[in-house]
């Protein structure tokens, strides 16, 4: 029909009527016949299934409906100190920033909005930080991080440290203050000062290497007096091993590495203590020495070596000559072990000779081949 325009509301629709681009009224569902010649009038549908009205005229609606408002649409406007927490239906399904204003339709989808004030650094429920990860929004609303076992979370709003966390996972409301966490970790740590090179109380030159066990005993004194402690550490391990090295010879440091260790372990523990870190251990792995200087050693150890085997040597020749002496003295005054020992000595050559004839028998043994003399 001329001048007539036909619109087709459905029960899950409502039909916003503009006419001159003014909201003009709320069309129900049904069919709706307008008469508009010159094209003056313009409908907007809107889905009720979505819930959330999305069309760009949200703050006419809001000042043309008045107190129309409510029997249409939930209104929703969060407070700049606020989070709105959107329910559909029972189920968690949005979350609306501070300062955020929605419209939600009334009818199909039951539609709640509850505000939550933030504080600073406030946390957020388990049971809703797995609820905003699924929407996937906890990253923009909120700092998610997980400690893990041996460890400790520092938190920090504004750079202010605010407490120590122990191992877990957590989820803080981050809108409002810069929220961070420091994973700080409890386990043992090795510390390895390699190739110091040192001078000796002798003036020898060497180099030292170091090893170090170490662990975080105070995560408040490890993050707050120092700005690294692993380096403030390293550091006083250089400065005790120098201390300790320049303080004795090298015969001391190659004689007693024991006590190299002992020197610098009181060093360095006390240092280590006042940043809130505990030294377990320290212990020297190498010593190693220029070339010519090894060289020397060697000639010295091998010149002390051959000192010793020479005064072995002659110990044992003076006991051997002893022995012979004593032996001589008993067979001076004693014929008989002088023959026995004349025997032992004929025996011996006999073993060497391939044929031995004897005239006489046993008596001409004893008296022609070996003659005793008075």
């Amino acid at each position: 029909m001329f001048g007539f325009k036909r619109y087709v509301i459905g029960d899950g629709e409502r039909g916003l009527l503009f006419r001159n681009r003014r909201f003009e009224r709320m069309l129900a569902p049904g069919v709706h016949t307008l008469f508009d010649p010159l094209a003056r009038c313009d409908v907007e549908i809107s889905n009720l299934s979505l819930a959330e009205y999305s069309g760009k005229q949200m703050d006419v609606l809001i000042h043309s409906l008045g107190a129309d408002l409510e029997r249409y649409f939930l209104l929703a406007d969060i407070s700049t100190g606020s989070l709105g927490l959107v329910y559909k239906n029972g189920k968690l399904e949005d979350v609306l920033a501070p300062g955020a204003r929605r419209l939600y339709w009334r009818g199909l989808v039951e539609v709640r909005v509850d505000t939550l004030m933030l504080q600073p650094g406030l946390a957020v429920e388990a049971a809703m930080a797995q609820r905003l990860k699924q929407l996937g929004v906890l990253d923009r609303l909120a700092l998610s991080v997980t400690v893990p076992a041996e460890s400790v979370g520092l938190k920090l709003v504004d750079g202010k440290l605010t407490e120590v966390l122990s191992a877990g996972a957590y989820a803080f409301w981050n809108l409002f203050k810069n929220v961070a966490v420091e994973v700080m970790e409890l386990r043992v740590q090795s510390l390895e000062v390699s190739g110091q090179e040192l001078l000796t109380r002798d003036k020898v030159t060497l180099r030292v290497n170091l090893a170090a066990s170490v662990k975080v005993a105070d995560p408040l004194k490890a993050r707050t007096v120092v700005a690294k402690y692993n380096d403030y550490v390293y550091r006083e391990l250089q400065f005790g091993l120098r201390k300790a090295v320049s303080s004795k010879t090298l015969d001391e440091l190659l004689g007693d590495k024991a006590r190299l260790d002992a020197d610098i372990y009181a060093y360095v523990k006390a240092q280590a203590e006042a940043v809130g870190v505990e030294l377990l251990g320290v212990g020297v792995k190498d010593v190693i020495l220029p070339g010519e200087m090894r060289e020397i050693l060697n000639s010295v150890v091998s010149a002390e070596k051959q000192a010793q085997a020479n005064v072995i040597r002659r110990r044992e020749e003076a006991n051997a000559t002893r022995s012979l002496l004593n032996t001589a003295k008993l067979i001076e005054d004693s014929p008989t072990l002088l023959r026995l020992k004349e025997l032992e000595a004929l025996e011996k050559v006999t073993e060497k000779i391939d044929k031995l004839t004897v005239f006489g028998g046993l008596d001409g043994v004893l008296k022609q081949l070996v003659t005793l003399k008075g």
